[in-house]
């Protein structure tokens, strides 16, 4: 029989049985939240397995992995309550249930899993593979025996305590009672859905500029998690091109990319987010009235017109400088700036779950800076605008394989000649001053910590002094965004990854070079060596425009030490718009701890500040510590701190996209230690009392070897097998709803190493 008639039955004959049906929403969901999410939620998913909500599991599982760096034609996309609706509609696509019959998939992993138990808090056996890159094996149910013999310990949960005994009898229950599996939508509250109400009737207002604004607000809002001024919490929405106006429920048009043409006539919605939202993905955005306003006074507030509105197609994805040129440049750049952080994360922290195709290309960290509107040519001089606009094209339209070097070269020489416009046009205007850098709200400071395949953007300066800062002018973070948030493909082939790849190198390169303007030019050429050591130099001839080593800069730095003079003079000028002093990292005096804080943390920082600014060739241990570890340090009185250990790898130069490993500087490796959760993907957890953080700091630094820091993890590390490891891990995000509610979400412990 069809497994929903077998559901449907089961539910009127279980309370004849005395056995009370289970609510999918109610006690299934929030085991899957727990136990499974952290895994199985983002779009390298083991199988496509997304468990985050109903839909999800309805859907089930898949072969074909989304990440697929070698694949040479693009495939269909699979974004889950896009691209099907409903188990038919995926089982067309190719996705085979782990619920259906006595033996589902979802039984059966777990009963492996609970018959293979993990040692507590033991390493893990080396020949159980934990990479990200590791061959998932997605066996459908009739292979499913041989899989068991084969991978006696890929159980589910996957390497990582399992579930409790009330956990699995509820599944094993829900599982004999037919598996039903109900879907309650989010609905907005009456708040909500007022200001979705007013929100909807700007962005579908008609008239030809409207239009032109509102394609443009899509494209650059398409990716937000928006949430509403005295909203609930936990409510978030996205932007989406419907086939149904305000009022009727949302059918929302799937197109590859969010500048595709819709093929349609189509309404601007808000649609409410399903399902557990996962950190990695969660790039929030606030609404409010006053952001209402802004909208209006930026885009309406002058007189300008529309001729015709532009098509859709290859061309117009390219460049939307040409696609937009009728809105005016200081709007749009103006928008961008009011929520620079918003942009900056949707290109270094995602869309994407598995971002080294992007990331290889920037420094581990680095601080991002903006150009003042005042000061940027491509906003204030109209014949220069002119000129540059056919130039700021952006490759990854096309994907022939065979064409990949042209296509390359085509692109990578418009954007040098933009570059040689650029440097002739900004030597002839005013030198740069401590005017050209906008200063308009906390978004002006930004910090970016790469952490191998992802990276995390936060407010204020972190850190030390880093080795390259980027200044971001209008036309920078627009080809920033377009190349890696709007015209990037996760689904595309691997010219279409190459060609986007390729481009972020010259993005990166051209932010450096704006900011290397700002430095003596006497100084110059020694800072661009130092970013492009060894084959960097012949990137440098190869790939990039010539550097401006001398033009003028108003800014008197002395010539030995400018950056850091720089550094200092930034902090010292735009305090009120840093998130926050950094004693840990940054040093000025005895006191190495953040003000305010009760005497047992105090202490617990200052031993903390001895792990910075200490390069790997002196402190050993860097060398054993992965890309983002997280210590929860516990106060006598209950409370909890989080801080981050961040390591940041050197590198002799980043302008390659093969062999990155070559280039690594191990002994100039370095930490950051902040407050906070500063990532996506925990690479382990210490725990410990705040009392030990000096033992756990002198540990640390006498740990010279591996057998040395595994006595460090043996005492205070929370491994994989940890019997309390869930806690722990939840405990993290438990910390960010305390300390920054709207950013709350699941993390991924798809990174979480054996150590």
């Amino acid at each position: 029989m069809p497994r929903r008639f077998l559901a449907v039955l089961t539910l009127l004959v279980s309370p004849w049985l005395g056995a009370e049906p289970l609510s999918y929403s109610r006690d299934i969901q929030p085991i899957f939240t727990a136990k499974c999410v952290a895994c199985h939620a983002c779009y390298d998913a083991p199988c496509q397995l997304n468990l985050g909500s109903a839909e999800g599991v309805l859907r089930g599982a898949s072969k074909q992995p989304v990440y697929d760096g070698t694949r040479t034609r693009a495939q269909a996309t699979t974004r889950l309550f896009f691209d099907a609706r409903g188990e038919a509609a995926w089982r067309a696509r190719g996705f085979y249930s782990v619920l259906d019959g006595q033996a589902a998939l979802v039984a059966r992993m777990l009963e492996l899993g609970r018959d293979n138990p993990l040692t507590p808090n033991a390493k893990l056996p080396a020949d159980l593979d934990l990479s990200i890159g590791r061959d998932n094996q997605c066996p459908a149910p009739e292979e499913f025996a041989a899989y068991a013999k084969k991978f006696a310990h890929a159980g589910m949960p996957f390497a990582v305590s399992g579930l409790s005994d009330a956990e699995y009898a509820t599944l094993q229950r829900w599982l004999e009672q037919g598996a039903v599996v109900e879907e309650q939508a989010l609905q907005p509250s009456a708040a909500e859905q007022r200001q979705i109400a007013e929100w909807e009737a700007l962005l579908n207002a008609p008239g030809a500029r409207e239009s032109l604004v509102n394609r443009w607000l899509f494209e650059h809002l398409f990716l937000a998690h928006l949430y509403f001024e005295g909203g609930e919490p936990g409510h978030f929405f996205q932007l989406v091109r419907s086939r149904t106006p305000s009022g009727q429920p949302i059918d929302p048009i799937a197109t590859r990319r969010p500048n595709d043409d819709p093929g349609m006539h189509f309404h601007y919605r808000l649609w409410p987010i399903q399902g557990v939202i996962g950190h990695k993905t969660h790039i929030t955005y606030p609404l409010s009235a006053k952001k209402l306003a802004r909208v209006r006074e930026l885009f309406y507030a002058s007189d300008w017109t529309v001729d015709a509105l532009p098509g859709y197609g290859a061309q117009h994805r390219s460049n939307p400088f040409e696609t937009f040129a009728a809105i005016p440049a200081e709007a749009r750049y103006q928008f961008m700036l009011d929520n620079a952080e918003y942009f900056v994360r949707t290109f270094i922290r995602g869309p994407v779950c598995r971002g080294q195709i992007a990331t290889d290309v920037i420094r581990d960290n680095f601080w991002a800076l903006f150009q003042d509107p005042r000061h940027d040519l491509y906003l204030t001089d109209a014949e220069y605008r002119a000129e540059a606009t056919p130039l700021l094209a952006m490759p990854g339209q096309f994907d022939e394989i065979g064409d990949l070097l042209g296509l390359w070269r085509s692109y990578r020489d418009k954007r040098n000649q933009y570059e040689e416009l650029r440097r002739n046009a900004y030597a002839e205007a005013q030198p740069p001053s401590w005017s050209h850098l906008w200063a308009g709200n906390d978004n002006a400071l930004l910090s970016i910590y790469r952490h191998h395949d992802s990276a995390m953007v936060t407010k204020g300066l972190i850190g030390a002094v880093p080795q390259t800062l980027w200044l971001l002018d209008f036309p920078l973070l627009e080809r920033t965004y377009y190349q890696l948030v709007v015209n990037f493909d996760v689904f595309g082939n691997v010219s279409h990854q190459a060609q986007t790849r390729l481009y972020f190198d010259l993005i990166r390169n051209g932010a450096e070079l704006n900011f290397l303007r700002l430095m003596p030019p006497q100084a110059r050429q020694a800072y661009l060596d130092d970013w492009y050591q060894n084959s960097g130099k012949l990137k440098m001839w190869l790939d990039y425009a010539e550097a401006d080593l001398n033009s003028p800069t108003a800014l008197r730095l002395p010539p030995q030490g400018a950056k850091g003079a720089f550094a200092e003079a930034l902090l010292a000028r735009y305090g009120s718009l840093n998130a926050g002093p950094d004693p840990i990292n940054r040093c000025r005096g005895a006191d190495c701890h953040r003000p305010g804080l009760v005497a047992e943390l105090e202490d617990a920082e200052q031993a903390l500040s001895r792990l910075t600014g200490r390069p790997a060739g002196g402190l050993r241990v860097i060398e054993q510590l992965p890309e983002a570890t997280l210590l929860r340090v516990e106060l006598a009185d209950g409370r909890r701190e989080v801080y981050s250990l961040l390591r940041n790898r050197a590198h002799s130069n980043v302008a390659f996209m093969m062999g990155e490993s070559l280039r690594y500087q191990p002994a100039l490796d370095t930490l950051t230690v902040y407050p906070g959760v500063l990532t996506s993907y925990p690479n382990f957890i210490f725990s410990l009392s705040a009392a030990e953080v000096p033992a756990f700091v002198a540990a640390l630094e006498q740990a010279r070897d591996e057998a040395a820091f595994e006595q460090v993890v043996m005492r205070w590390g929370i491994r994989r097998s940890h019997p309390e490891f869930w806690r722990h891990f939840h405990d993290l995000t438990a910390y960010i709803r305390e300390t920054e509610p709207a950013e709350a979400a699941v993390l991924d412990m798809n990174r979480y190493q054996n150590l």
